[in-house]
């Protein structure tokens, strides 16, 4: 399991509906509104 980096929720890689790679990661998302923040500021919702 994979933790949306937005909302926290565990989101399922293998049956996740909305995901993008960032810096060569592939981030997964419980949403698309989710998927949409973390694209506007990736930064942001990255752990440093």
């Amino acid at each position: 399991m994979a933790r949306d980096p937005v909302c926290g929720m565990e989101c399922d890689e293998k049956i996740a509906k909305w995901k993008t790679t960032h810096t060569r990661k592939t981030y997964y998302f419980c949403a698309p509104g989710c998927q949409k923040a973390f694209e506007a500021n990736p930064h942001k919702y990255m752990k440093m």
